[in-house]
């Protein structure tokens, strides 16, 4: 969010040696990449940096192939790697932004992908007494932009490895309207994942500002769903609303589409305010500060739920 923030201690943490001489037994954060974080003010603890790098690849078939990624390496230059060794499932995630440990916290996804349905197995350790641990995908309780990791387990593990299971021979995922306007617009007809990550990645810097330039977490809130009757009332008021069908007789609503019609969209509050070009993105235009972007994400809310009577909730972390 290009906010200046403070810690009491910081710590980068290259390899699991390197927390033998920490005193865990105090307030601590785990840091990934930070792009998903809000601070309200400096924090008052320890800050572990994982940093853990490396990328293994474990077992492999005709069909698949299980690669062990260190939880600090970099989630797009990941896809980008497997990319480029033809390795598929995560292509229509290029371009997040964070470290490959964090996505299972978040259970990361875009343009109809999520992390589960590429993911195999979480290694790391138990913060009170350094044990090791694994989980496969069931134990991982994974939901929208959800985990274990954020519940039970949030502020009691350090995330070491992550590996996810790729294809050898893919399954295209185009279906999201925005890739296939992109492939049409460039007649192509059978995309390789490589034309899927390079539409992703285009549709992404056309919408998305670049955090090094205008300080901003990407979404700030979640997609709400609803149920079918609800949206069919909201259907009604608002025929051009858009929705997605999801299990449980219930609709995902856009949030952006929600937050636009309320007005916000490249609405100023002060230093903040919404993006111009994506109304999800709340933006620090170079000197708010975390209540001030705090704050303008409660008028969202407020004004989203008065309208249509939706509660959204913040993707963003807050501390």
């Amino acid at each position: 969010m290009g906010i200046a923030v403070n810690a009491q201690k910081f710590l980068e943490v290259n390899t699991l040696d390197d927390l033998n001489s920490v005193n865990l037994d105090q307030k601590i954060l785990i840091l990934g990449g930070g792009s998903n974080i809000l601070f309200g003010g400096d924090f008052n603890g320890l800050v572990l940096k994982i940093n853990i790098l490396g990328k293994q690849i474990v077992k492999e078939d005709d069909h698949h192939v299980w690669i062990k990624f260190g939880a600090g390496e970099n989630w797009h230059e990941s896809v980008l790697y497997a990319v480029e060794n033809n390795y598929g499932g995560i292509e229509n995630m290029s371009l997040i932004p964070g470290t490959v440990g964090a996505a299972p916290i978040q259970n990361i996804g875009a343009y109809g992908v999520e992390l589960k349905d590429v993911f195999h197995q979480v290694d790391g350790i138990m913060l009170d007494d350094l044990q090791r641990f694994s989980l496969n995908t069931e134990a991982c309780n994974f939901g929208y932009r959800d985990s274990i990791f954020k519940n039970e387990l949030k502020s009691k593990i350090i995330i070491t490895h992550v590996t996810l299971r790729l294809t050898k021979q893919h399954q295209i995922n185009a279906t999201y309207g925005a890739i296939s306007d992109v492939l049409k617009s460039k007649n192509i007809i059978e995309p390789t994942i490589k034309d899927i990550s390079d539409a992703v990645i285009e549709i992404r810097q056309s919408k998305l500002p670049d955090p090094k330039e205008l300080g901003n977490a990407g979404s700030f809130f979640k997609n709400p769903t609803i149920s079918n009757p609800h949206f069919r009332e909201l259907k009604m008021a608002y025929p051009e609303c858009p929705g997605y069908p999801q299990p449980n007789d219930r609709t995902k609503v856009p949030a952006g589409w929600l937050i636009e019609q309320c007005g916000w969209k490249g609405k100023r509050v002060g230093e903040t305010g919404a993006h111009a070009k994506q109304a999800l993105v709340l933006v620090n235009y170079g000197n708010a500060t975390g209540q001030e972007i705090l704050n303008l994400s409660k008028q969202i809310q407020d004004s989203v739920y008065v309208k249509f009577g939706i509660k959204i909730e913040r993707e963003v972390t807050l501390l």
